[in-house]
């Protein structure tokens, strides 16, 4: 990378050159994301407010653009209280490693063509597997806080986590198959102008469209949204996991939470509706940056998310999990078969470069 190169080439020198560079880039993913993190909150109460015919956050800052901030400082100012009974390590390391996870998967994500920090061939997989570690986090805190209503709401979503990736797994099976890349800035190359040759970004792709559904879907309970909610039934486990919190470490889950939502909303992006490429194959599209046709996609589905939880009513829990084993699995699983099989009979890995014969 240039930026890479300038650093290592001043008066730094190759290795601590490289460190800067490095720290700066990650800086340059970090904060932005925990910006957004904090809009997407106010963003997120003001569509509910709005479905709900209520006015939302409207007192702290213009229009209450600074309520988040005010939150996030009333529980930086509060006590960090650890249960008595409880493994204090154990129980402090635990929203460490969920928020962690949440700000290093954003490494791989590719905002515009190039514009990546780690541009690895296999960032799908690291995406799978950084998402897949997620609920150690969940797991820790309900296990060292030394309480039944915590350790039940942890295990509810621990089984509610591992049920719907098993789903996901096979949808971004279907979708490697038909970019042949594990390679996120190839998944979103190969959708440019593969819909009947006029339209680009996926957006109406019908060979992969039943799977977008069913990754949304999925996303809603990976990361514990509406209608999908469960570990926070406040009438059956007194807010799940998190019950024991309070201070930083309840906000380290929540802004965990969050950047996780923003993540699946760029993964569905990335997947689905073509990343940087503008919605239609079109000469004069092109001239918008990358960048904003892919913050305009993640708004997008993150205000479908809002929706989506504005709208739907929660789930039982059984019904939750019949969903995930009954519905999505078996479909998903035929639906590899049926993507398999169509992109074979019908010649489309003749049409994508460098795909080997």
């Amino acid at each position: 990378m240039g930026w890479t190169d300038a650093f290592e080439g001043s008066f730094l020198g190759h290795d601590l050159g490289y460190l800067v560079a490095t720290i700066l880039l990650i800086l340059l993913i970090a904060l932005p994301v925990m910006a957004g993190v904090a809009f997407a909150v106010y963003a997120d109460r003001k569509i509910w407010a709005s479905m709900q015919l209520r006015r939302g956050p409207n007192v702290v800052g213009p229009f209450g653009l600074l309520q988040t901030f005010a939150d996030a400082l009333k529980l930086f100012l509060k006590e960090t209280i650890v249960p008595s009974g409880a493994n204090t390590g154990v129980f402090l390391i635990a929203p460490m490693i969920t928020f962690t996870l949440a700000l290093i998967a954003w490494a791989v994500i590719p905002f515009d063509a190039g514009v990546v920090l780690a541009d690895i061939n296999v960032g799908l997989l690291y995406l799978f597997a950084v998402s897949s570690m997620g609920v150690y986090g969940i797991i820790m805190s309900g296990w060292a806080s030394n309480s039944k209503y915590p350790f039940l709401g942890g295990l509810r979503s621990a089984a509610q986590m591992v049920s719907y990736e098993v789903s996901i797994g096979f949808v971004i099976v279907c979708v490697v198959l038909y970019s042949a890349s594990f390679d996120l800035s190839a998944i979103v190359l190969a959708q440019k102008g593969n819909i009947f040759g006029i339209l680009s970004g996926n957006l109406l792709n019908p060979l992969l469209f039943p799977m977008a559904i069913v990754f949304f879907i999925s996303a809603l309970a990976e990361t514990n949204r509406p209608p999908f909610d469960l570990p926070e039934a406040e009438a059956e486990l007194v807010a799940g996991y998190q019950v024991e919190y309070s201070s930083m470490a309840f906000a380290l889950f929540f802004l965990g939470e969050y950047a996780n939502v923003l993540l699946m909303c760029a993964l569905c992006s990335l997947l689905f509706l073509g990343g940087w490429l503008p919605p239609v194959n079109w000469a004069p599209l092109y001239l918008v940056p990358g960048f904003i046709w892919f913050f305009a996609k993640l708004f997008l589905m993150f205000f479908v998310f809002a929706w989506v939880k504005a709208t739907v009513p929660r789930y039982r829990y059984d019904q939750l999990m019949r969903i995930g084993w009954k519905v999505f699995l078996p479909l998903s699983l035929a639906w590899v078969c049926l993507v398999s099989g169509w992109l074979v009979f019908t010649g489309h890995y003749d049409l994508l470069p460098g795909v080997a014969r």
